[in-house]
């Protein structure tokens, strides 16, 4: 899983971000909300547990609707981006902390469980793979949100002179 932050990272700092700094919000926020909408393969957890993965029932109804709630936020974000509906980033900010309070209630539970020990097949490529990208992103969108407009125009004066 660290390999994995690490990597994600890297290619975050090397292509994402050089990429994303010169495109506007409401471009640049696109594909990064996509990698979340893919957040409904934690409902594999239910067929897990019953395979192996040593996870209550309740740790994995909370994992598993959390990221359902993730998918609808996302979904909804990029309707709205698509529809160029006004007021997008306070939708966006939502998704971001719904994401957050998802991902850490996720850790604080597998951890409480030590749902890495009994992880395997499909769970433990999603912790080792899938988990991490969805950390790096939220922190990509995370900073997408708060950098300043004017580096935003600035950026965007820039690409259409070159």
């Amino acid at each position: 899983m660290a390999a994995s932050f690490l990597v994600f990272g890297l290619a975050a700092a090397w292509y994402a971000v050089p990429w994303l700094r010169v495109r506007p919000f409401e471009q640049a926020v696109v594909p990064l909300l996509w990698i979340h909408v893919f957040r409904y393969v934690a409902l594999q957890l239910f067929s897990a547990q019953q395979f192996g993965l040593a996870a209550s029932d309740t740790t994995v109804q909370e994992i598993a609707y959390g990221d359902l709630v993730g998918v609808a936020l996302a979904v909804a974000s990029l309707i709205a981006l698509r529809g160029r509906w006004p007021g997008i980033r306070p939708l966006v900010w939502v998704f971001v902390v719904a994401t957050v309070v998802d991902l850490g209630n996720a850790l604080r539970l597998g951890l409480a469980e030590h749902l890495f020990r009994s992880a395997h097949d499909v769970s433990l490529m999603i912790l080792t793979f899938y988990v991490p990208l969805l950390w790096i992103s939220t922190g990509l969108v995370t900073w997408l949100l708060v950098r300043s407009p004017v580096r935003q125009h600035a950026a965007s004066r820039e690409r259409n002179v070159s």
